[in-house]
């Protein structure tokens, strides 16, 4: 089970996509601040406009996105986070992070504080995602590639690796993201979770 963050400060969800996630967590956790940091504003037009409302409304004043690239980050983020979240990435965001990007972590590196948290949940299916997963030169995602091959890529950026481990669909069902919703009854899947921490 993945615990919710109980920890004081800044909370960062790159690709945030929909902005589920960082609308239900700021609902839940008001003593926290979530930032939804994503390249594409078209999804998060509606969410983007609702929060600003008043709480009686379904504003939430302690929540905000963000239109950038994850290696174009504002420098006003530099140290901010005391956590951040990558949840199901797709597309670029997942090559860089599954295969250890140096300029991407680099920036990953440049927005966390010293201690910081950074989660990482990839989820595939082999044969359903296999042509993407090619296009983007990704080998498949395990554990046993992580150990491999990806942590010293992230202990080189400056993260130490805390845990890692593949995660059960009720596990997995259980972030809060559209994503993860849509993709609970795909049994095929394979959901990795890798957590590491600033140093």
């Amino acid at each position: 089970m993945i615990k919710p963050y109980r920890g004081s400060g800044i909370v960062l969800d790159i690709g945030t996509g929909d902005g589920r996630f960082v609308s239900a967590s700021a609902k839940a956790q008001p003593d926290k601040f979530l930032i939804g940091i994503d390249a594409n504003a078209k999804p998060l037009e509606k969410l983007s406009t609702r929060i600003t409302r008043k709480r009686a409304k379904g504003g939430l004043a302690n929540a905000m996105f963000v239109l950038a690239a994850v290696e174009d980050i504002p420098k006003e983020f530099d140290g901010l986070a005391d956590r951040v979240h990558i949840h199901f990435p797709w597309g670029g965001l997942l090559r860089a992070v599954a295969t250890g990007d140096s300029e991407i972590l680099a920036s990953l590196r440049r927005i966390a504080s010293a201690g910081c948290l950074l989660e990482i949940v990839i989820g595939v299916d082999p044969i359903r995602d296999k042509a993407e997963l090619e296009r983007l030169g990704i080998q498949g995602v395990s554990i046993e590639k992580a150990v491999m091959a990806l942590l010293p890529r992230y202990f080189e950026a400056g993260f130490r690796n805390v845990e890692r481990k593949e995660l059960s669909p009720a596990e997995w069902n259980d972030i809060e993201t559209s994503w993860a919703r849509k993709l609970k009854n795909n049994r095929k899947r394979r959901v990795i979770y890798l957590s590491f921490e600033a140093c």
